[in-house]
């Protein structure tokens, strides 16, 4: 998130708030005015400096944790009044996130806080990090926009027909990934072990087939070249 900052910080001449507990990185002089508050030294709570913070007209306001309903509360009313709201929550997945959200409100409150997540929310962004082989770490994310279908998943809820799982997966094209294919695309890259690959997995039915198929492709391309090879007359490099 503070990557994500700092790259407005770079490019765009606006005012942003952080609210932070602590503050883990001081954004330098840029194009953007930063104004950096820590829990405890310049607010008492979240929802206060969040309310403190929209007095102060800011395009972009970053919260550090989404950790209760008063919190989120105030964070969608700051978005619903134009203001672009990031935020973080300990979760595994783009559905966990919402039904995080959701379960923060009582069950006659949960229809009208989910048509409120379905106008407001812009993007999920879950991050995984995975052993990479030959040593470190490998990033793996999932990343879910706001489009028709998901506006209606999350106004709804999840059915058989109709899962974010699905939705992700079939807006590839529009940049979003689910964390299968994020796997994939790292185990194909070499970037992860088959094992890894597996391990990590959310569907391991769909990842099994993937690297079945990665497999079978490397072994087509193994047998290309040596067929090329042995088709290289004697003198070819004489």
């Amino acid at each position: 998130l503070a990557a994500l900052l700092n790259e407005v910080n770079e490019k765009q001449s606006i005012h942003v708030v952080t609210l932070e507990d602590p503050i883990e990185f001081i954004h330098p002089p840029g194009l953007a005015t930063f104004n950096q508050r820590e829990l405890g030294h310049d607010f008492g709570s979240y929802p206060t400096g969040l309310r403190a913070a929209l007095r102060q007209a800011p395009k972009i306001i970053f919260v550090g944790e989404m950790r209760d309903r008063a919190t989120v509360e105030v964070a969608l009313m700051a978005a619903e009044t134009g203001h672009l709201v990031v935020s973080s929550l300990h979760t595994v997945d783009a559905g966990q996130s919402i039904n995080r959200i959701l379960g923060l409100f009582s069950l006659g409150e949960e229809k009208q806080i989910r048509l409120r997540l379905a106008d407001s929310l812009r993007y999920i962004v879950s991050q995984r990090l995975a052993p990479k082989a030959g040593g470190g770490r490998q990033l793996l994310t999932e990343i879910m926009g706001n489009n028709l279908s998901t506006r209606e998943t999350i106004a709804l809820g999840e059915a058989e027909a109709r899962s974010f799982y699905e939705i992700i997966e079939a807006s590839a094209p529009f940049g979003w990934r689910t964390f299968d294919q994020s796997v994939l695309e790292a185990y194909e890259n070499g970037a992860i072990s088959e094992e890894t690959a597996r391990l990590f997995s959310s569907k391991k039915g769909r990842v099994a087939r993937g690297i079945d198929l990665i497999q079978k492709t490397r072994g087509y391309e193994n047998e290309v070249g040596t067929e090329l090879r042995l088709d290289l007359p004697a003198n070819a490099f004489s």
